[in-house]
C-alpha cells in the first residue's frame, strides 16, 4: 500500500484570500496547504500538494501519480464542470480520489451545479470552506485503508 496522498488544486485557487471573499473566504492556498500538512502529520500520512491553472499539467500530474500515490484529493476548480481530460485521467489511473470544493457548488449558478468529475471519484465534499479539504484528506485516508 502506498501511504501518500496527493492534493491537487485547480485553476485560480492560487488566488484564494484575495478573490471573491464572499464565496471563498479569506483563507489563502498557503493557509489550506499548511492545515493539510499539519493534519497529515498528525494522522501519519505523507502528503504532496500541487496547484496549476493549466488543464494539461493537472492531467500529467494525475498520470504521474500512478504507482506512487495511494489516494488523491482534488479541487478541480472551474475544470469541474467540463474537463473530460481530467475526468478521464482520474478514471485511467484508478487511484481512489475525493473531489472537494470550498463552496457548495449546488447552491451556486446553474453551470456550476454539474461535475463531470463526480462520476469517477469515490465521493465529493463541498461547501465547508477550507474544512472541505481537511474532510477530504480524512476521507482519502479511509480509502487508503480499504
Amino acid at each position: 500500500m502506498v501511504n501518500k496522498i496527493l492534493v491537487v488544486h485547480g485553476p485560480n485557487l492560487n488566488l484564494l484570500g484575495s478573490r471573491e471573499e464572499n464565496v471563498y473566504g479569506k483563507v489563502s492556498l498557503e493557509d489550506i496547504n499548511n492545515k493539510l500538512v499539519a493534519l497529515a502529520k498528525e494522522l501519519k500520512v505523507d502528503l504532496e500538494t500541487y496547484q496549476s491553472n493549466v488543464e494539461g499539467e493537472i492531467v500529467n500530474t494525475i498520470q504521474a501519480a500512478k504507482g506512487k500515490i495511494g489516494a488523491i484529493v482534488i479541487n478541480p476548480g472551474g475544470y469541474t464542470h467540463y474537463s473530460v481530460a481530467i475526468r478521464d485521467a482520474i478514471a485511467a489511473v484508478k487511484i481512489p480520489t475525493v473531489e472537494v470544493h470550498l463552496s457548495n457548488i449546488y447552491a451556486r449558478e446553474e453551470f456550476r451545479q454539474k461535475s463531470v468529475i463526480a462520476p469517477v471519484v469515490a465521493g465529493q465534499i463541498a461547501g465547508f470552506g477550507a474544512n472541505s479539504y481537511l474532510l477530504g484528506l480524512r476521507a482519502a485516508i479511509e480509502l487508503l485503508k480499504k
